[in-house]
């Protein structure tokens, strides 16, 4: 079983279970391998009413909450700002 799992699992494992002998393979693997997350970046580019309209528009839909994107930010075009949204999706 030890050897299926990556190495910081392999160590966890042992520090909840303790000294058992884990090397003994189990009666029925069902081992699935370990989800892993992986950011992701949204960015609205617009004007302020855009960028804000659209953020408000996501947390009615349910996407994301108003207090998950970043401060309203200018950009170097005059009149233009963005907004950044940092989220960790499940990778398999």
């Amino acid at each position: 079983m030890m050897a299926q799992l990556p190495k910081f699992a392999q160590s966890k494992l042992k520090q909840f279970l303790g000294n058992e002998d884990l090397d003994t393979p189990p009666i029925e693997s069902t081992a699935q391998p370990f989800p892993t997350r992986e950011p992701i970046k949204h960015l609205l580019i617009g004007s302020p009413k855009a960028v804000t309209s659209t953020i408000h528009y996501l947390q009615v839909i349910g996407y994301a909450s108003v207090g998950d994107w970043s401060q309203l930010l200018p950009t170097t075009n005059p009149g233009e700002v963005m907004s950044i949204l940092t989220r960790q999706i499940l990778m398999q």
